[in-house]
């Protein structure tokens, strides 16, 4: 069942970086400046961030079933992204994208909460299997998009969508729900201010927004990064799609890993030794720019691993010191803020490039997981009583 779970979040996920892969092409066949190019992908954020607020507000992740909510996203996400190739100018491309973002809050964290409602000992790993299969999905289109230059930028769209739908259907008509499922419960006008009293809710949300302000900036830039470092060479575009995969994809094997470690150490323990290791690595990557493309892939390899360990344990400690009747709220309401500040780290990072230059542009992203990797020391304190 945890396979089937994390296939449908595999399938599902490939909307996220859609347009971000296919980005230079549509770029160029524009006209778009980079300011309005980084808008693809903000506007996925930006609509993530409202539909996340409006399931929390209305606690849809736990007034409705959670496997029914996320194939709703899958198929209103699909849809929105399938017609970008027809738009006519950037601002419609943009406005479905917001779409597509708001679909997705229908997605990622029901699928959580599906994967949590099938385990209770074991549930780092298992939803380091659930993130670490999204982060592939999330990866999958930049491999597309190295793979298959002679594709068109539309094509690549439509193929993400196609996946999409199969991952809805996947959830919908295969997975069941688990013995550990909140059941579904009516509206409680209360359940955000509970969530917001619970210090561990608290500790681990400002833990997440750390690893947030992080994690979006370098996978929607790592691309920027090594094509600026492999400007000169032969291949150099096309090699920075390859090595944004291998930062994204990598993080799939890091979600799976720290999962089984956390289960063993502590999630939080974990947490705060995988923000310290993506911390070290924003503050050195500087060092890799003119480094061969082996090194810079391996190097970025590293990173990624490193930069979404921590993602599932996260959700996983929301989980557990939340109420249960209120997970899936709980769950909605930490991605919907950790989202709206990766739209500032996003937007601000190429700004600091442009003062810096993109050798040493990483550097912004370090005071997110230090002050983060703080914030899950306290709540191993508070753990251990």
């Amino acid at each position: 069942m945890l396979a089937r779970v994390a296939l449908g979040q595999f399938l599902g996920m490939t909307l996220w970086f859609s347009a971000t892969a296919a980005g230079p092409a549509i770029a160029a066949e524009f006209l778009l400046n980079r300011s309005t190019t980084a808008w693809l992908t903000m506007a996925v954020q930006a609509g993530f961030v409202v539909g996340t607020l409006t399931s929390g507000l209305l606690n849809l992740a736990d007034v409705l079933n959670a496997r029914s909510l996320f194939a709703i996203g899958c198929i209103v996400g699909a849809t929105a992204n399938a017609i970008i190739p027809f738009a006519p100018t950037p601002a419609t491309i943009i406005a479905l994208r917001v779409v597509t973002g708001f679909a997705l809050a229908c997605v990622y964290p029901p699928g959580l909460k599906i994967a949590a409602g099938w385990f209770l000992d074991r549930r780092g790993t298992a939803l380091g299997i659930v993130v670490g299969a999204l982060t592939i999905g999330s990866a999958f289109p930049h491999l597309l998009a190295w793979g298959a230059q002679a594709v068109s930028w539309r094509d690549l769209i439509w193929v993400s969508s196609l996946l999409a739908i199969a991952g809805g259907g996947v959830m919908w008509l295969a997975v069941e729900d688990g013995p550990f499922v909140s059941a579904t419960a009516p509206f409680d006008p209360r359940a955000v201010t509970e969530i917001a009293r619970n210090r561990g809710v608290r500790l681990a949300t400002l833990g997440y927004l750390g690893h947030m302000w992080e994690l979006y900036a370098m996978w929607t830039w790592i691309a920027a990064f090594a094509n600026a470092a492999m400007l000169d060479r032969a291949g150099g575009s096309r090699t920075g799609s390859l090595i944004a995969f291998a930062a994204i994809a990598s993080g799939s094997i890091g979600c799976v890993a720290a999962g089984r470690w956390a289960d063993a150490f502590g999630k939080a323990r974990v947490a705060r030794l995988a923000l310290i290791a993506s911390a070290t690595c924003s503050a050195v990557a500087g060092l890799f720019f003119g480094a061969p493309a082996p090194l810079l892939l391996m190097f970025a390899a590293v990173w990624g691993f490193a930069i979404v360990a921590d993602s599932a344990q996260f959700s996983a400690l929301v989980s557990e010191h939340s109420a249960r009747p209120h997970v899936g709220t709980a769950l909605t309401l930490q991605t919907s803020v950790g989202f709206l500040l990766t739209i500032a780290s996003i937007r601000l990072l190429p700004w600091f490039a442009g003062l810096v230059g993109w050798q040493w542009a990483f550097l912004m992203l370090v005071p997110g997981p230090v002050l983060g990797a703080v914030a899950m020391k306290r709540l191993e304190m508070s753990e251990r009583g």
